[in-house]
């Protein structure tokens, strides 16, 4: 006997992750290749060590920000090597992901957030021995989520600091900040509404629900006020927030400390 539950998916999956593959070794060179075994390793993180400890029980917040300071220096220091780029921009994610979880636990808390509003966390209630705490499972992905958001802005802001330090070498920390700052600016647009589409394409369903006046609710205001939509808004403009502070503070890290070597090797 035999039934038939779907197609077989996994043929067209690999034949896309192969293209992703070649596409990156074939741009990125020797730095994609090395991306992608950053990726790798990311993946074996939180499959081998966040989500089992998750599962067994533990603080889903505390388990994730260890996870995600392994992650970080992978992510950094495979990609970008040892050097002083690598301890920048890992100085600078790390304050920026204390400050933005700080943000996330405050309005978790002063929402009420159960974590418990997605259906794919319904799921969870039938996993047999499981005992996971959804608040913190939340807060969890707002981290993760943020991370690599993170890496991109501050390699960026703490490469731009360097660029135009070797351009003009007589420019002081307080005008090396002010010109990589600007460009920063510009950056913090993108990427801002880089975050609020990712979040936006997963809950389009849910949007388009609200929108067509289908869902329960009679507006937006009570949208809002529903766990579902506050949740979304919560995790888009806690990491926005981050993202945005991780601008002027991996700047002016940069920028004080490329003056400060400068200065001690004169």
């Amino acid at each position: 006997k035999f039934y038939i539950t779907d197609y077989v998916l996994s043929c067209s999956l690999w034949l896309l992750s192969v293209i992703f593959i070649i596409a990156i070794i074939i741009i990125g060179r020797w730095k994609g290749l090395r991306s992608l075994i950053s990726l790798a390793l990311t993946f074996f993180i939180i499959i081998k060590f966040i989500i089992p400890q998750i599962f067994t029980g533990s603080n889903p917040l505390m388990i994730t920000l260890i996870g995600s300071f392994f992650i970080l220096l992978i992510i950094i220091y495979i990609t970008e090597g040892l050097n002083r780029r690598a301890h920048l921009s890992a100085t600078s994610i790390f304050i920026s992901l204390i400050l933005t979880v700080g943000l996330s636990y405050l309005f978790v808390t002063l929402s009420r957030l159960t974590g418990a509003a997605s259906e794919d966390v319904l799921f969870l209630f039938n996993i047999e021995g499981a005992t996971i705490n959804l608040a913190g499972l939340l807060l969890a992905g707002i981290i993760i989520g943020t991370l690599g958001v993170l890496d991109d802005v501050v390699i960026a802001q703490v490469s731009t600091v360097e660029q135009i330090y070797d351009s003009n070498p007589s420019l002081g920390v307080k005008e090396l900040f002010k010109k990589s700052y600007d460009v920063g600016v510009s950056h913090i647009a993108s990427m801002t509404n880089t975050l609020f589409l990712a979040y936006a394409g997963v809950s389009l369903p849910l949007l388009i629900l609200f929108a067509t006046g289908q869902s329960a609710v009679a507006n937006w205001q009570q949208a809002i006020n529903t766990e579902l939509i506050a949740t979304e808004i919560v995790r888009t403009l806690s990491g926005s927030i981050g993202l945005i502070l991780a601008v002027p503070i991996s700047t002016w890290l940069a920028s004080w400390w490329v003056k400060r070597r400068v200065t001690r090797n004169s």
